[in-house]
């Protein structure tokens, strides 16, 4: 019976820390990342050349030569928009520096690429607009393309 109860905790022990080894490194994808693609860490946006790190949450962009991360777009990209705009998926790269491989990103997926069309995770958050009153009285909402406001997380 002590033999069974032992073998018994082992393996409760090994299974538990196969667990969370297995789910450590998995970050939440957000809400304008494409639908079927929860276990990849990186996104190539091939418009604004910029790279998204789902596990840390952050963009990685090349800043005058160095790659700095960021939990928001540079300031020059924060128009962008992130729900309409294309994300290439890179399911092909494990480490922690995915512009390792810019150039032959930057040649296979150049501003303006799309590939397979793309879903959403969630829908584009309709807000107002303080610093622009017109565009929503004008649009009524209406015009998908019109909110210039943005979630960048």
């Amino acid at each position: 019976m002590k033999k069974l109860v032992f073998a018994l905790m082992l393996f409760t022990s090994v299974f538990a820390q196969a667990q969370v080894s297995v789910n450590v490194n998995i970050g939440t994808p957000p809400n304008w990342g494409p639908v079927g693609y929860d276990s990849s860490r990186y996104y190539y946006l091939p418009d604004i050349d910029v790279y998204y790190d789902v596990n840390q949450s952050v963009f990685i962009s090349d800043n005058n030569g160095k790659w700095v991360r960021a939990k928001r777009l540079p300031e020059r990209y924060r128009q962008y928009d992130l729900y309409s705009g294309y994300k290439v998926v890179l399911n092909d790269y494990r480490g922690d520096a995915p512009y390792t491989y810019h150039k032959k990103h930057r040649a296979e997926y150049p501003k303006g690429y799309k590939g397979k069309p793309q879903k959403n995770r969630g829908e584009k958050p309709q807000k107002n607009n303080p610093s622009n009153g017109k565009h929503k009285s004008e649009n009524k909402g209406n015009d998908k393309h019109s909110d210039k406001n943005h979630d960048h997380h």
